[in-house]
């Protein structure tokens, strides 16, 4: 019971978190795009919070394979915080609405973008731990 208490409150940590970056990165899209341009917008802010997650996902596990780091705190990290900032839900409906907005060769790069830098950020965060 103990650690589901845990895992919920590091989603709800990790929701706060993500719902601010996401709302940082449209304000800044906001001050230099045009407010009458009918095209769906590339969601940077979906891209942010999956590359940094997919890092915390690398450094948590780098730590709990280096035994740094015990098994509960990696699920509290992992599938809590870690899960809760995190979206692979927006990232599909994203891809999906910039598919639709005929913005084809963006949708594309938003998949690749994230399936490529969130690979990445799990490497460098093993790496970053001595786990690779």
């Amino acid at each position: 019971m103990t650690a589901a208490v845990l895992v919920g409150l590091g989603g709800m940590v990790g929701a706060l978190l993500r719902f601010a970056v996401d709302t940082a990165c449209e304000a800044l899209r906001a001050r230099r795009r045009h407010p009458s341009s009918p095209e769906p917008p590339f969601p940077v802010g979906t891209l942010v919070v999956n590359i940094l997650g997919s890092g915390v996902i690398g450094v948590s596990w780098g730590l709990l394979l280096n035994s740094a780091l015990t098994s509960p705190v990696y699920t509290v990290l992992g599938a809590g915080l870690a899960g809760g900032y995190t979206t692979f839900s927006t990232f599909t409906v994203a891809a999906v609405l910039l598919w639709q907005g005929r913005r084809q060769v963006a949708a594309v790069v938003h998949v690749l973008a994230h399936v490529g830098c969130g690979l990445g950020a799990v490497w460098l965060g093993l790496l970053a731990t001595g786990a690779m």
